[in-house]
């Protein structure tokens, strides 16, 4: 908009003089014509005065005993008239004395009548200087007043017509000056900035027009009366009744509020809208504001929403993202890279963002993102690098913090609003006790048809090594049992090495990175060849943390270290734990060898033979399958965690610290064995994303949506009818409503470990993620 006050004025006409002009002239008008009319109020005043003087003459006249004889009047009348001439004579000296008329006027004057205060109009003619002028200007205040107000003239007027006069004559004073210009000027000018910041208000950018004010508790009345109405008319209580109620609701909240919440082309809707339509657009546009899309009614919004019937949606939910090299980030996008090869279904991976301060406290070699975009870009190159083939899947993110008590990322606020309920079929998620330990939000059983989740870290193993371990390892066992069930339909457990879970089946549903199969196959076509194809001894590869295995390793190198003479070790990893791990070996005068951490699949790797892995608190460890994929051998623990890769002949298992020292004797002896085609497609992710499909029961769900494509007379899917709930689903829903009241408290978190603030997310979170703060996202409570 073009700011008219930096215009410069033309030397000869000005429109604003030539409109000042006018208004002049008008009140010049108006002051004149008020003079008149005074004038003539004035001369009618004194006619009427006048003809009750020759009035009352013509009847003291009348009353004269001289202008009738004796003898026509009668002698009644004459005595009357001899009676009352004394009191005329002294009405006549009264009435004709000029105090008269003041004293009339004096008792006549009205008390304790209302008077209209025209104080603002003096207000906004004589102070224009102040801005309240304009804002009180012809309102008008009742005042009860009980006399006139006395001018220097002595006389009597009311007082708006003296404050009138007033400012009539000021603002004639000021007409005839240069400042009531710069005065109008100065003015325009703060009008013209006014209304660009209006403008701008309405007319804002997409990021900023979510920025809606939160319902308020009539409106929120009103919208329950309103939607309640089917419940209402089975009470008996009649449809107009409730219109009123509504209608009384928003009696008074008109236009401001919903203009604001509206977009500029949405405010020409409100034109000859009744009450009704504007409190529907008053509510569409706050949930619109949030991102929240409207499923039904609050009474009849008992089913969930119909999806895209085209293609089944799929959400995974993880608890880590590259380039955190953990199980977590690493797993999860495989299995959305591949199951996106299928046509079937689209699918979208849903990963933690960390803030800048968290980035650094996380992430490798201080390797940061500014922006979900710039994170998204690196985590695609990644994989598409790794598998070959351009993956077709979605990347969203929800806030997330680190904890660094428990060396993990928990997720902040409700993690479920970010898959929009028009996605919400079939849920994926990767550590559902991890994730749900202190979810406050919809329950994932509720918004998606078909929940699944999988286990992949034994956290009561490492909670057992910390102070306190046993007790709060029997706490954890308890509520992980407690989350896994309200909020999964069932459970896939990597393998035995896992707790016992509700609804919870034993599968390796993890597979190879492609690129370590490839390695496998190069590193055995050369064996073919006749080259060495193994160079270097035995290596360890892992973050360095105590639970990871190096507490169990420098125990049995230490142990053994005469049996073990000569054994070198590389150990390649990074972690919170490295210089308390790499101080005790040096302690111990082990022969370790430490390196920084780096990807299994450099080729400083290749050349190793022996991968020793004695880690007990692994679920189903990636590396050593990355090992095995390389065509190396082995040596870890008899383990359940281990059970999986058993059945491959370079895995050398041992039980004792003995058995230990024999298989890496064994293994630095002898040469590892090829893999066979149906060895490398049991590690390959085509397979174990076959194993999770029937193990998930995703693949009877999926078939599903193919009846309804080979049968185009049922073109929606038959969903479970609302009946009544089994003691069973009665008792998950009531365990879901006590976690959900549970977590909604903030000192309950704080008490059993949760990260500050983690209810909600933070506001570098809403920078970030273009995110509305949660109490606008959240409207009705906050929550």
């Amino acid at each position: 908009m073009i700011n008219l006050a930096m215009e410069p004025r033309p030397p000869t006409f000005d429109p604003a003089e030539k409109a000042l002009a006018f208004i002049s002239r008008g009140w010049r008008e108006v002051r004149d014509s008020a003079g008149a009319d005074l004038q003539l109020m004035r001369t009618r005043a004194r006619t009427f005065k006048s003809l009750a003087d020759l009035e009352f003459e013509n009847f003291l006249n009348s009353a004269s005993p001289f202008s009738v004889s004796a003898a026509e009047a009668p002698i009644a009348e004459l005595d009357f008239v001899k009676r009352i001439k004394p009191k005329l004579s002294e009405i006549r000296r009264a009435y004709s004395s000029p105090d008269f008329s003041r004293k009339v006027l004096e008792r006549w004057n009205p008390r304790s009548r209302f008077q209209l205060d025209f104080s603002g109009i003096r207000d906004a003619i004589v102070s224009m200087d102040e801005n309240e002028g304009f804002g009180d200007f012809g309102r008008g205040r009742l005042k009860r007043e009980g006399r006139g107000v006395r001018s220097k003239e002595g006389e009597t007027e009311w007082e708006f017509i003296r404050i009138l006069k007033t400012g009539l004559k000021e603002f004639e004073r000021k007409s005839h000056s240069k400042d009531i210009f710069l005065d109008i000027e100065r003015k325009s000018s703060e009008f013209v900035e006014k209304v660009k910041l209006s403008l701008k208000s309405i007319c804002k950018e997409p990021e900023d027009s979510k920025d809606v004010p939160p319902l308020d508790v009539p409106e929120l009345l009103a919208y329950l009366v309103k939607q309640s109405g089917p419940f209402l008319d089975q009470l008996g209580v009649k449809r107009d009744i409730c219109d009123k109620i509504v209608e009384a609701l928003c009696c008074g909240r008109k236009d401001p509020l919903i203009s604001h919440s509206l977009s500029a082309q949405d405010i020409p809707l409100l034109q000859n809208e009744n009450v009704h339509d504007e409190l529907d657009l008053r509510i569409a546009s706050v949930l619109q504001s949030t991102g929240h899309h409207y499923e039904g009614g609050f009474w009849t919004n008992l089913t969930k929403p119909e999806v895209d019937e085209e293609k089944r949606h799929i959400a995974i939910v993880t608890t880590a993202s590259l380039p955190w090299m953990t199980g977590t980030a690493v797993n999860p996008l495989f299995r959305a890279a591949y199951l996106s090869k299928s046509a079937k279904q689209k699918v979208t991976l849903l990963v933690p963002w960390l803030c800048k301060p968290d980035q650094e406290l996380v992430y490798p070699n201080s390797l940061t993102f500014s922006s979900p975009d710039e994170q998204e870009t690196y985590i695609r190159n990644w994989v598409e690098e790794r598998v070959g083939f351009k993956a077709d899947f979605n990347i969203s993110f929800y806030p997330g913090k680190f904890s660094k008590e428990r060396r993990s990322i928990i997720p902040a606020g409700d993690t479920s609003q970010f898959i929009s309920a028009k996605e919400a079929d079939i849920a994926i998620l990767e550590e559902p006790e991890h994730l749900n330990w202190y979810h406050h939000g919809t329950r994932w059983t509720d918004k998606f048809n078909h929940v699944v989740g999988v286990v992949h870290t034994n956290y009561l193993e490492y909670i057992k090594r910390e102070k306190y371990g046993a007790f709060q390892a029997f706490l954890v066992k308890h509520i992980n049992n407690w989350v896994t069930r309200v909020y999964c339909h069932k459970v896939l457990r990597l393998s035995a090495a896992t707790q016992d879970l509700p609804k919870s089946v034993i599968c390796n549903v993890h597979g190879v990175n492609p690129k370590f199969l490839k390695i496998g196959e190069k590193i055995a076509a050369e064996r073919n060849g006749g080259q060495q194809s193994f160079s270097k001894g035995a290596y360890f590869l892992g973050k360095m943390v105590w639970a990871k295995g190096y507490r169990e390793l420098i125990d049995l190198l230490a142990k053994h270290k005469q049996d073990l003479e000569g054994f070198k070790l590389d150990v390649y990893g990074n972690g919170e734990d490295s210089h308390e791990v790499q101080s005790a070996a040096k302690k111990l005068e082990l022969n370790l060898n430490f390196l920084k951490g780096r990807d299994h699949a450099d080729d400083s790797l290749h050349g190793y033979k022996v991968f020793i892995n004695p880690s007990l608190s692994d679920v189903l460890c990636t590396a050593t399958a990355e090992a095995l994929a390389m065509g190396k051998f082995v040596i870890c623990a008899d383990h359940p965690s281990n059970e999986f890769f058993m059945a491959f002949p370079n895995c050398l298992t041992y039980k004792t610290s003995e058995d230990f020292v024999a298989r890496v004797k064994e293994a630095l002896e002898n040469e590892p064995h090829p893999l066979t085609p149906e060895e490398r497609y049991n590690l390959s992710w085509e397979a174990a994303t076959q194993r999770f499909l029937q193990t998930s029961d995703l693949d009877k769900v999926l078939l599903s949506n193919d009846d309804t494509t080979a049968n185009p007379g049922h073109s929606k899917r038959i969903r479970k009818s609302i009946s009544m709930p089994s003691f069973s689903e009665a008792v998950d829903g009531g365990l879901a409503l006590a976690h959900y009241c549970l977590t909604g408290n903030e000192i309950l978190r704080l008490s059993t470990g949760a990260i500050p603030g983690t209810r909600d997310y933070n506001k570098q979170h809403c920078i970030d993620l273009h995110l509305l703060p949660p109490q606008v996202q959240n409207p009705i409570y906050g929550w």
